[in-house]
Order: structure tokens, then sequence, then C-alpha cells
């Protein structure tokens, strides 16, 4: 880990090739798991306000299951994320032609139908942001349903950090970006000594 103003940052953003592979796993990390995709409060008020916009682009289930849960749930630990269809697909989700999940938020903004992005968790994913009083951790969420992101990117011998590059910047801003491929070319030099 090092420390990136008040980021502590995992080097295994920049050890760690990636690049998702939709074509191989066909969306699964909006599918599979055991909860919804992490929320920030200001996307829950934005998700509220542009609720109408969005259900053209999301499925019946998906519908159904925000209607009931509202657009964003508390889990145990009183984090919001977004609510699953029957405890399993988020319920902002969308298929594309070839059954590949997709995020509805997303499609309503390629379409111009809302300014609004996806949850900025779900933009940086693989890779988890978590708020701590001192500090935020930015680490990289190791799941097996990625192993085809992280073959692709090794292909590609493109880092982690490098695939998420506009999460990153719109989570962080450009200068802490800059910042951070400047410390990855120093891991990379430092590795070649």
């Amino acid at each position: 880990m090092f420390q990136l103003g008040k980021t502590l940052v995992s080097e295994t953003l920049f050890e760690q090739a990636f690049t998702c592979d939709l074509t191989a796993c066909k969306g699964a990390c909006c599918v599979e798991g055991e909860a919804g995709a992490p929320l920030e409060t200001e996307e829950i008020s934005q998700l509220k306000e542009q609720w109408t916009t969005l259900k053209p682009f999301l499925t019946k289930a998906g519908i159904a299951a925000i209607e009931t849960q509202g657009v964003a749930t508390q889990n145990a630990f009183e984090e919001w994320e977004t609510p699953l269809i029957e405890g399993k697909a988020c319920a902002y989700i969308a298929y594309d032609s070839k059954g590949v999940a997709q995020c509805g938020i997303e499609q309503a903004n390629k379409q111009q139908a809302t300014k609004l992005q996806k949850p900025i968790s779900c933009h940086l994913f693989p890779i988890r942001v978590k708020n701590y009083t001192a500090f935020v951790a930015v680490n990289y969420h190791e799941w097996a349903i990625c192993a085809p992101g992280c073959t692709l990117g090794a292909a590609l011998k493109q880092p982690l950090y490098q695939f998420v590059q506009t999460a990153l910047v719109r989570k962080f801003g450009q200068a802490w970006y800059d910042t951070l491929h400047a410390a990855a070319q120093e891991f990379d030099a430092s590795k070649n000594c």
C-alpha cells in the first residue's frame, strides 16, 4: 500500500493486468453476488430524481424490485447499495441483444435520456473504494468471475489502474490520477532494478 493524498492505494492496481471481457463473462458482476453495488449518498437522490427516465431501460423484474424495495437498500452495516432481483441480479440491469448483462442506467446515459452515469462503484469495478475516518482505501477486488478480464488484460498488457482510468478520474480527479500514473511508473522501474 502507498499513500496518495488521503487515499491508501494497493500496488495490486499496478501489478494486476485487467480488461473486462464481456464476451466471456456476459456481465456476471451485475448478476452474481450476495449484495447490490455500493452507492454513494448523492447517487441515491439522483436515482430518485431520474427514476421515471430510467424505467424504460430496465427489465420488468428490475422495475418490480425497485418499486418494492426502493431505488436503494441498506445492508446490515447500514451502507447503501442497489436493490437486487430475488437476491441475485442488480435491479438496474439490462441485457443487450446477445444476452450480455449491462447497466440500464448507463444505457439510458448512452442514449442521452439522462446525464446520470452508472454508480461510481460499478464504474470502478473490480476496484473497490472504502471510506475510513482518516483515509480512503483503494483496492483490487479479486473475484473468480472476472478471470477472463485478467486473461484479456494480460494479453493486452494493460494494468488494472489504466483500464479504470476514466472511473478513477471521475472519483478522484485528473491530478490524483496523474500522480497515480507517475507512482505506477516508479513502481515498474523499481521492479526492473
